[in-house]
């Protein structure tokens, strides 16, 4: 086997190792991938629209492109192509409008006397454009590309139990624009994964968009033409939820370890970059002037053991974990010592290797963690934190908040004043028309009134409202679904909430509640609760029905219309790992979200006039 393909096996063996094998959607993808590099004939410079090179990463590394005669890659920005000896140039790009103008002037500008033989080549991701289309026809580069073709990346394998779109406007699109784009490609990807993994028999949903991609699924399985897919369904259940069935959610705080990465730092694309001075080597005598600039990158996955162990605890529960682990790691090279003989020396030798790589893991991750305790044992964080908790357990959710006032008062960054607001309005089915306006008018006094749009948005997108009617149902909703436990136990969970340390997210109760004992037992919740509950059957040929094993447990797609968190993932992960739980949950979703990357998605600044 060439070398090239026994690390790209390696590199995705994380997704293979759980229930349902997502290195075959991965392998789908690459084959199609290759398919289209095989078609312009000889050497090749791709052109990145520079927000599909962390998707296109988790899915074929260089080395993959380079066998395919790839020797340059640039990224897509205004001003001539940079100079490369290639035959073909191709550019990976989304069908956006203004990304075409760009494209065109990287043609027109191209010296066509030095490069006679040059071929263009496009390709949409994930599918082409009219629009696109018309506006390279208006600009006069139609007819430069030789192959204008589209890449469907609609659901990308991050972990072997996790599938996201990376669609950044999702929500937007869905709930503000009424733009159902992202809603189709959902139905694509919904149905390429059951032509790799079978028929799944049951489909049920909550919310407008759910019921929209349930429809389209359904048409567009009938309009393949009735051949009935022969391989047996690994997958029992598809539960599509629609993001605007939970607001609160997101707006919370994450309290698990990988959340919480995610709420500091970011990650994207399961990479995170970290300040760099935590991870240098410190050596004695040295002052501090060869510290490192470059932010710590690291790729954040199960395919390294402590991170699967430690990302979806609560971040209380981490720092015993670690401690633990380094007293295995001391002892296992502290068996050196014990070697004596020959074979004894050449085992410890030959795990060598693997302990040096996990007490590298170790050193990491016991500094990131030391990071984020900087942050969760501030003042600032507590004081938010003690909020936030108030409202989602009900108190004093109908008043004006002091904390909020003074936050906006010191001129907090914008970011958090929304998200605490959102969640008051939330909590609270609405604000008080007073309340509401009290925030609005402090809001745009302080940060500036171009912000209007914003709060616009976010009342469109039922964030931020003013109660109608003099009816709150949160409590009950919060009653109902058990949403706020008060003895919670974060080493030892025992329940979905320890994600929030009391709060049990809501759509994560809903997928629990459906298992068992059935939504029926709910049914005064569900009607509170935004959009249609619908339930689907999809017939399958005889003799595909699945026959259980004694003890296996049945396997359920959760889709996420318009985002999932990272704490909403490790709850689900809980739930699949109970020994009574009967249920294993894969989770897929158009975004991978936490309160700020959402928030900041919905805002818009109103560009003040430039005299």
């Amino acid at each position: 086997m060439n070398p090239a393909v026994t690390r790209s096996l390696k590199m995705a063996t994380h997704l293979s190792c759980g229930r349902v094998n997502l290195n075959v959607l991965r392998e789908a993808m690459r084959i199609e991938l290759r398919e289209f590099l095989d078609k312009c004939a000889g050497s090749k410079a791709i052109v990145w629209d520079e927000y599909l090179t962390g998707p296109f990463g988790l899915i074929a590394q260089y080395s993959l492109l380079k066998e395919h005669e790839v020797e340059k890659m640039f990224t897509l920005k205004a001003g001539p192509l940079p100079s490369s000896d290639v035959k073909n140039i191709i550019f990976f790009v989304r069908p956006k409008v203004e990304l075409m103008d760009i494209i065109a002037e990287n043609i027109l500008r191209e010296d066509k006397g030095r490069f006679t033989q040059r071929d263009f080549h496009i390709l949409f991701v994930p599918r082409r454009s009219l629009l696109c289309e018309q506006r390279l026809k208006e600009l006069g580069v139609l007819g430069s590309f030789h192959h204008r073709e589209e890449y469907r990346l609609n659901l990308i394998p991050f972990d072997g139990d996790l599938l996201s779109m990376e669609s950044e406007n999702a929500f937007k699109e869905c709930y503000l624009e009424n733009d159902q784009t992202t809603l189709y490609h959902a139905a694509k990807g919904l149905t390429t994964l059951q032509a790799l993994y079978g028929t799944i028999p049951q489909i049920c949903g909550k919310g407008e968009c759910a019921r929209h991609v349930a429809n389209m699924m359904i048409r567009m399985k009938r309009e393949l033409g009735g051949s009935n897919n022969q391989i047996t369904p690994v997958f029992d259940t598809l539960l599509l939820l629609d993001r605007n069935v939970d607001l609160l959610t997101p707006l919370a705080t994450q309290l698990t370890y990988e959340g919480l990465i995610d709420e500091v730092y970011g990650i994207q694309n399961s990479n995170v970059k970290l300040p760099p001075e935590k991870f240098a080597p410190k050596k004695q005598g040295e002052s501090g002037k060869d510290l490192p600039t470059e932010p710590k990158k690291l790729l954040l996955n199960s395919a390294e053991e402590l991170y699967a162990e430690i990302r979806d605890k609560n971040f209380n529960a981490v720092g015993s974990v670690l401690s633990k682990k380094a007293k295995i790691i001391s002892a296992a090279f502290e068996g050196r010592h014990n070697a004596k003989t020959v074979g004894e020396i050449k085992q410890f030798v030959s795990q060598l290797p693997h302990m040096q790589a996990e007490r590298a893991s170790l050193a990491n991750h016991t500094s990131i963690a030391e990071l984020i305790k900087d942050i969760t044992t501030s003042e600032a964080f507590f004081d938010n934190l003690t909020v936030e908790q108030e409202f989602m357990s009900g108190f004093d959710t109908d008043k004006i908040n002091p904390y909020i006032e003074d936050c906006i008062a010191k001129k907090d960054p914008l970011i958090q004043i929304l998200r605490l607001v959102c969640l008051q309005s939330v909590c609270n089915t609405g604000l008080k028309q007073k309340v509401l306006d009290f925030y609005k008018k402090e809001i745009l006094q302080t940060y500036g009134y171009e912000h209007i749009l914003t709060l616009h948005n976010l009342e469109k997108a039922g964030l931020l409202k003013a109660q109608s009617g003099s009816r709150n149902n949160y409590p009950t909703i919060r009653k109902t679904l058990r949403l706020w436990m008060d003895d919670v136990n974060e080493q030892n969970p025992n329940d979905i909430s320890y994600v929030y340390s009391g709060y049990a997210p809501l759509s994560v109760r809903l997928a629990q509640v459906l298992v068992r004992p059935g939504w029926r037992s709910i049914e005064e919740v569900l009607k509170i609760l935004p959009g249609p509950q619908f339930e689907e059957r999809q017939s399958l040929p005889a003799g595909l029905m699945k026959k259980r094993q004694q003890g296996e447990n049945k396997v359920m797609l959760i889709f996420f219309l318009g985002g999932v968190t990272f704490a909403e993932i490790a709850a689900l992960r809980f739930l699949s790992q109970l020994e009574d739980g009967g249920t294993e949950y894969i989770i897929a979703t158009t975004k991978l979200i936490n309160g700020t990357t959402w928030i900041k998605s919905l805002m818009e600044k109103l560009e003040p006039p430039p005299f």
